[in-house]
């Protein structure tokens, strides 16, 4: 469906009531989250109702016997300390992307360049299923929000969804080349950009689908907003919009000077939803009110590293910002560089607070929840803990023979899922008495 309006949604915008969808029918409130005054997330678990999943059996999924020992030491031509708990060696490529059941935090699912998408235990690495059918690299995998789904992207726009209990494909749908996918946060609704400039969203298993047209370039990145109601999305051409998801209009569009000046590689929300974070091969990141769609900080490159012999031109061309995201209980948010600069910002000054150098770029970063220490991991195959506070590199973790991809934090902080370039996903327990 292509948005109403680019302007955005007006006061007398009426009550956001159905999700219309492409076809002859229109569907549930899916996205609707409260049928009274209260909070309006408090409403979504009613208004899906209809749909009954079983809950998942921690004790499943021993049919096939895969067992990896932990290792004790790094196979491969860089020699090393294995920290890590739990090696699993199933994928034969490159391991693109983790994800981590939100219920339990006890299965993962890895997807890689191998074409194949495996879900297993954290805890002895043992396969549960193989997300069989891809015949691309599988770039993006997650579950949904209740842990009783999982779903698998390729980068041919190939996404699978499959049933965690009964390790049944229930869903599948050929979209264009990928770029995203996320789950919403409370309900069985999927949502992914593509190369087209689309953004998809799916009631599944049933298959209801919106689409959400933006320019036509890659929707390159995409996050569903805390309320549930809003997903902001970036695109190669600098722009982002902010989408009604229940209207299917964009309320607010940033472009020209207010956008990036190149492609956007990542964005982020903070709790409350209020702040969107942007991050672009530009090298900049703009924080933007959610309320008004304006921006209201720009965090510089200049202020990052200091590279004189490199003009404005060059600097772009060789840094770009790779990931961000804002911490949970201090007003500080976190930007990570190409260049292996993490760079923590103050965000009630405005000012860069610390900068911690890495050897090599960073690939993305996490905050630990409750907590002002954040997680890197980057191209020299190592994780790393930072105290936001004072700066300080706390610990390491090491093991990984090639860059480390993707990872994926458990919500108590005990552990650390990796993927990398020498084929294999690691747990890391970071739980340690020096801590």
């Amino acid at each position: 469906m292509e948005s109403e309006s680019e302007s955005g949604a007006t006061a007398d915008t009426p009550p956001l009531e159905t999700l219309s969808f492409h076809g002859d029918e229109e569907i549930i409130e899916v996205v609707e989250l409260d049928p009274g005054p209260p909070d309006p997330a408090d409403d979504l678990a009613q208004e899906m109702e209809d749909v009954d999943f079983e809950e998942e059996e921690e004790e499943e999924g021993n049919e096939e016997g895969w067992v990896l020992e932990p290792q004790e030491g790094v196979v491969g031509s860089m020699e090393g300390p294995d920290d890590s708990e739990v090696t699993f060696a199933l994928h034969s490529a490159s391991v693109f992307c983790v994800s981590l059941d939100p219920k339990t935090n006890t299965l993962a699912v890895t997807g890689g360049e191998d074409d194949k998408a495996f879900v297993w235990r954290l805890s002895d690495g043992e396969l549960l299923f193989e997300c069989a059918g891809h015949k691309d690299s599988v770039t993006c995998a997650g579950f949904s929000h209740d842990s009783t789904l999982v779903a698998t992207g390729d980068m041919s726009g190939l996404l699978k969804v499959w049933q965690v209990d009964t390790k049944e494909e229930v869903w599948s749908f050929e979209a264009g080349d990928l770029e995203w996918m996320e789950w919403h946060s409370r309900a069985p609704v999927l949502l992914a950009g593509t190369a087209d400039g689309n953004t998809w969203m799916w009631k599944v298993p049933n298959g209801d689908c919106k689409t959400f047209q933006g320019p036509n370039c890659p929707a390159t990145c995409g996050r569903v907003l805390p309320d549930g109601k809003r997903a902001v999305v970036g695109y190669e051409d600098g722009t982002i919009r902010v989408w009604d998801l229940k209207q299917g209009n964009s309320i607010h569009v940033l472009k020209g000077t207010e956008g990036h000046q190149g492609p956007l590689t990542c964005v982020a929300t903070n709790q409350d939803g209020s702040l969107i974070l942007t991050g672009s091969v530009d090298c900049q990141a703009k924080l933007v009110s959610a309320t008004t769609g304006k921006v209201v900080g720009v965090f510089r490159p200049e202020t990052v590293a200091s590279q004189p012999n490199l003009g404005e031109g060059e600097e772009s061309e060789s840094n770009s910002v790779e990931s961000l995201g804002f911490c949970s209980v201090m007003p500080l948010a976190a930007v990570g560089y190409l260049d292996g600069t993490l760079a923590i910002y103050d965000l009630s000054t405005q000012t860069l607070r610390h900068q911690c150098q890495h050897q090599s770029g960073i690939v993305q970063l996490l905050w630990e929840a409750g907590t002002a220490v954040v997680y890197t991991c980057s191209l020299d195959g190592i994780v790393r803990l930072w105290d936001a506070r004072t700066g300080r590199l706390l610990t390491d973790y090491r093991g990984h023979t090639a860059e480390i991809l993707d990872f994926a934090l458990s919500k108590d902080a005990s552990l650390v899922v990796t993927t990398s370039g020498d084929h294999k996903a690691k747990v890391f327990c970071v739980q340690r008495p020096d801590r």
